[in-house]
């Protein structure tokens, strides 16, 4: 897979859009089938490629969503209100229409079928994306390695895969940082020392953590993990936002 990695980061290829999901009102699952796929890792990300007819070329990354499968993949892309990108991922993009991708990236924050220690994912925001491929991965293995899913969110309508999600519920806890539906039992907070103790694995049983989310986000659930006494060396993080890295 590190042959394989490094050979995706040079070479673009032409995928067709396949199907299409609306996950929220500004995020939006892609299908695509890409030929002479190479596979991929859950967490890893590709680099989707937009030109011009001027021949100006704007790229972005973005997480995989999908279980390895085939020669397809699934990204999900949340517009941003001044993205270059993402609007049009988001609100143009059709069924039937080609588009140049490159990957998969990373190698670092990825979770294979081999790993059987218990598994923390916490996620922020769109953060979930590379999360919910290791759910998806894991589910596809077998699901042996024991997971809970902390994700936190704006709003009941920002959630992602809400449907699937379900599956997993007794492993997931739900925490809205604006606004909580009217049946949820916690109060609208972000995630915490105490929501980390009461909804994490305990430091004791050794997980390997996975954070996804903004930058800030992901910096202050690190110290939150440390704090409660999780190895820093077994804490994976990916960012997103002006000094991180995916989006």
């Amino acid at each position: 897979m590190a042959r394989t990695a490094l050979l995706g980061r040079v070479t673009w290829r032409v995928a067709t859009v396949v199907g299409d999901v609306a996950e929220t009102a500004t995020a939006r699952t892609l299908r695509l089938q890409v030929a002479d796929w190479p596979g991929h890792l859950a967490g890893q990300h590709v680099d989707i490629r937009l030109t011009a007819e001027d021949g100006y070329t704007a790229t972005r990354s973005y997480s995989i969503a999908s279980a390895p499968a085939g020669d397809e993949v699934e990204v999900t892309v949340e517009e941003l209100p001044d993205g270059e990108v993402s609007p049009y991922l988001v609100r143009d993009l059709a069924v039937g229409d080609p588009v140049e991708l490159r990957g998969p990236v990373g190698g670092w924050f990825v979770w294979r079928p081999s790993q059987l220690e218990p598994v923390q994912l916490i996620a922020g925001g769109s953060g979930i994306v590379p999360l919910m491929a290791m759910l998806r991965a894991r589910s596809q293995a077998g699901g042996h390695a024991p997971v809970r899913l902390l994700y936190s969110v704006r709003a009941p309508d920002a959630v992602f895969y809400r449907g699937e999600l379900e599956r997993w519920r007794d492993e997931t806890t739900l925490v809205y940082t604006r606004v909580a539906p009217p049946v949820s039992s916690r109060l609208v907070g972000r995630v915490d020392a105490r929501l980390v103790m009461e909804a994490c694995w305990p430091a004791s049983r050794a997980p390997t953590c996975y954070v996804c989310g903004p930058t800030g986000f992901v910096e202050a659930v690190s110290d939150l993990l440390t704090a409660a006494g999780h190895d820093p060396a077994r804490i994976r993080t990916e960012r997103f936002g002006p000094s991180g890295g995916t989006r």
